[in-house]
């Protein structure tokens, strides 16, 4: 199937889009583009008397802090720079809140933390709290509370995020709005013979070759992050387009069809709603070594991980976190909920099911982690 046969059987069926705006299109050397932020009003008004239902994961807060604060650098420190987005991001708001008054729409904030989608009840509040706004035809307008947060709770960047959030409210589709027309075999701002790449049907280690090359203007993610958003919601079924949100009326000619920017598709098969939780929402908090048994047990069987093949244990975990499980040469295999804590792990490695009990004292589960806990990368 072609690029624009696929573009029109993918996006015939959306009705719930997550956009993206990164840095690159939302500044200027001034600060926040109004401009930019005016049309983006415009055409995503549109849309929605379409009937399209629209949410907006947006970066500039710290841009725009730094123009209010009169700065002429962005801010070194973690510290300065939470500020600085605190500062900034009521300017952020107020700049989309005046654009969608021009079309009679309303704009709501909301701020989002990693914990906020780790907590299985907070996972669902904002979930609820983002479908009641766009039942009510508001435009949340969604964002990473930089003021709060800390490393370990840290997104990442907005792809990430937008990824997470375009999951979270099963959208049908994400676009991704940044400074360049999508992904290309090479960077197109340095090599004039750089190819666009219209249609990926499959990320592999050739396309993430060529979204490496391609480094952010501004912000903290460059192509490369785009394209693991993308892989990460086809694992959902959730097809993804990398734009250009400099070109005017953008969002209407992707939503037409039209051979704009990069399309990739969604997996045929695709991970449940748990598993996705677990392999991306949840930050791992240790790691389990695992011998060449234990690996084709789970990888090749899709078996339950048995305290009998565990080499080591590294970090310190409780029940239910997630970890990583890692080969004999130090690859990531997949990544689990645990029914036992590290120092117990440690305790039991290596023996039989049979022996856990006269080993620790109790046993909670025969299984370090069950099959439906684990998810293969």
């Amino acid at each position: 199937m072609g690029s624009e046969e696929s573009r029109k059987k993918v996006l015939g069926k959306v009705r719930r889009v997550v956009i993206k705006v990164g840095s690159g299109v939302l500044t200027s050397a001034d600060g926040l583009n109004l401009r930019i932020i005016k049309g983006l009003a415009q055409e995503i008004s549109m849309q929605m008397e379409a009937g399209y239902q629209i949410l907006i994961v947006s970066s500039g807060a710290i841009a725009a802090g730094i123009k209010k604060m009169s700065f002429t650098e962005r801010p070194k420190s973690v510290l300065m720079q939470q500020a600085t987005a605190a500062v900034g991001q009521s300017r952020l708001i107020m700049a989309y809140e005046n654009a969608f008054e021009n079309y009679q729409k309303k704009v709501a904030q909301v701020l989002l933390t990693r914990d906020d989608l780790v907590n299985r009840r907070r996972y669902l509040n904002a979930r609820n709290t983002l479908l009641a706004l766009i039942k009510w035809n508001v435009v949340p307008v969604i964002n990473e509370n930089d003021t709060v947060v800390a490393e370990e709770i840290k997104f990442g960047d907005n792809d990430n995020l937008s990824a997470l959030v375009a999951s979270l409210v099963e959208a049908d589709l994400l676009i991704n709005l940044t400074d360049i027309n999508g992904l290309y075999d090479d960077d197109p701002r340095k090599n004039s013979n750089a190819k666009p790449i219209f249609l990926v049907k499959k990320i592999d280690s050739g396309i993430e070759r060529s979204a490496s090359s391609v480094t952010g203007t501004f912000g903290r993610g460059g192509m490369f992050s785009k394209v693991q958003a993308a892989k990460k919601l086809a694992l959902s079924g959730i097809p993804t387009i990398i734009a250009n949100g400099k070109v005017k009326n953008i969002i209407g000619q992707i939503l037409e069809s039209k051979e704009v920017g990069t399309l990739f598709l969604p997996n045929q098969k695709v991970l449940s709603k748990r598993k996705h939780w677990i392999a991306f929402t949840l930050k791992p908090k240790g790691e389990i070594s695992i011998d060449d048994g234990a690996r084709k047990v789970i990888v090749e069987n899709g078996k339950s991980l048995l305290p009998s093949g565990i080499i080591e244990v590294r970090g310190r975990f409780g029940i239910g976190d997630s970890v990583k499980c890692l080969g004999s040469s130090g690859e990531v295999l997949a990544v689990g909920l645990v029914n036992y804590d590290s120092r117990e792990i440690d305790i039991i490695k290596g023996l039989k099911t049979s022996q856990i009990e006269s080993r620790l004292g109790c046993k909670y589960y025969d299984e370090i982690i069950h099959r439906d806990n684990l998810v293969l990368v």
